[in-house]
């Protein structure tokens, strides 16, 4: 005989997949450690949640890249963006260049960490061929996953420089994902910055980011342990150069020193 109220929660969790996934994917996204078998669990958990999301995309007739921009812009307001204060107490103190290498050095072992889960899993799945077909909902997982890691290191970039985006919650992450979408910086002095991150173009350059993303993942199917080191390696790499090109962006946006945050302020 079932538990009572297990049913109950099992149709509540599946009529509302995009709620949980908001909630997994900020746990997996937080800088803070995991045990490994934790990681595991909750990463085969979003797998079957984003399931459940494509099932409903595909009788609806729309696209996976589709179906992932939806999704992505559905739990980037969810992603928690620290300010400065907080990132400075968050990393023993640090300010400026050293707090922005240490945010980088962060975000990279846990996009390296979620691709090695990712391939690992992966290289299971190409060991056992009749599993093959869940081997999909894996890496769109970890794809949505690292997409969220690297959001919220380019919005938290922005807080390290000092160079602030206005707008509601939803705004500021939607502006950010579009940014992540393009692998650049935000110039604060542009005034259609927000209003152009709400158009369509924000949402066909987020779907074609996500599928280059997912694409690399891909790759990481083979024998043994090789899609381990090849999903950890790639994804290590793609975040420094991201990490990069935001910060190259944002030295040359600084704000006059006198207008820029500092620890300790008022």
């Amino acid at each position: 005989m079932a538990e009572p109220g297990k049913d109950h929660q099992t149709s509540k969790e599946i009529a509302d997949p995009d709620r949980e996934v908001g909630e997994l994917v900020g746990k997996l996204a937080e800088p803070g450690e995991l045990e490994p078998a934790e990681r595991r669990r909750l990463l085969g958990r979003l797998a079957q949640a984003l399931s459940e999301g494509a099932k409903r995309a595909r009788r609806n007739g729309a696209g996976r890249g589709r179906w992932l921009a939806d999704v992505f812009l559905n739990i980037a307001p969810r992603i928690p963006i620290r300010d400065l204060h907080t990132l400075s107490e968050h990393h023993h103190g640090l300010t400026g260049e050293q707090l922005a290498d240490d945010l980088v050095r962060t975000a990279q072992k846990g996009t390296m960490t979620v691709g090695a889960i990712g391939g690992a899993l992966a290289a299971a799945e190409f060991a056992a061929p009749p599993l093959l077909l869940s081997a999909p909902a894996q890496l769109v997982a970890e794809t949505i996953v690292v997409a969220a890691i690297e959001v919220k290191l380019l919005a938290e970039l922005h807080e390290v420089y000092g160079v602030r985006v206005d707008g509601t919650g939803t705004q500021r992450a939607i502006v950010f994902a579009s940014a992540w979408a393009k692998q650049r910086g935000i110039d604060p002095l542009a005034p259609t910055s927000v209003s152009l991150a709400l158009g369509a173009a924000t949402k066909t350059a987020l779907r074609n980011r996500l599928m280059r993303t997912l694409g690399r993942h891909l790759t990481t199917f083979g024998p043994f342990l090789t899609g381990a080191v090849a999903g950890g390696t790639l994804n290590r790499i793609a975040t420094k150069k991201l990490a990069e090109a935001v910060r190259a962006d944002l030295r040359v946006k600084l704000p006059p020193a006198a207008d820029r945050p500092e620890i300790g302020r008022d």
